[in-house]
């Protein structure tokens, strides 16, 4: 809320808004709240954002006090809105908010709980996979950790084991087809 103290620019008519400062604060809230929410709310999606867009505009006017004087205070505040819309749809642009997506319990799936089931099911998976891959040839073992576990590129792991990249592909397939197979059994 618009504290009461601050006076209100100069060449705004006292006798419009009130006899001493703190009812013409009162009153240019209580004259243009209402209308400028219908302003923000025809022109915002988030109906939550339009009581945060109308304080802007209050706090705007009382930061202009030490300005000039305000000789049409409707029009100013109303252009002071177009720019406090204008100045959020930079932000949003810039933070990119109209592609981030509110989390909703209802929509989203929330993490599942860790249960000593689940825990216990992937140490024996771990397992499985570690007894796979020591079943394997060395080198084909080894083409698979530097791929799947140290991300390198083929061509990198290529260069590295001085071997074509077509030997390193098919090592890889080779690996993915026995940890598919000790998977399924």
């Amino acid at each position: 809320m618009i504290k009461k103290s601050s006076p209100l620019p100069s060449a705004v008519s006292l006798s419009e808004f009130g006899d001493d400062q703190a009812s013409q604060w009162e009153n240019v809230v209580l004259r243009y709240r209402a209308p400028l929410r219908g302003f923000f709310a025809r022109r915002v999606r988030e109906q939550a954002e339009v009581e945060d867009l109308v304080q802007e505009v209050f706090l705007r006017l009382v930061g202009r006090i030490d300005g000039g004087p305000i000789e049409k205070v409707e029009q100013y505040l109303f252009q002071t809105a177009a720019n406090v819309l204008r100045d959020r749809g930079r932000r949003n642009v810039v933070r990119e908010t109209e592609s981030h997506e509110s989390f909703d319990e209802n929509t989203h799936e929330t993490r599942a709980e860790i249960t000593p089931e689940r825990v216990l099911l992937g140490k024996e998976s771990i397992a499985l996979v570690t007894a796979a891959l020591k079943r394997l040839p060395d080198r084909t073992r080894d083409i698979f950790v530097l791929r799947a576990l140290e991300q390198r590129k083929y061509a990198d792991i290529a260069h590295l084991l001085r071997i074509s990249t077509r030997a390193v592909e098919q090592h890889m397939a080779r690996a993915l087809a026995h940890l598919s197979k000790a998977l399924e059994d």
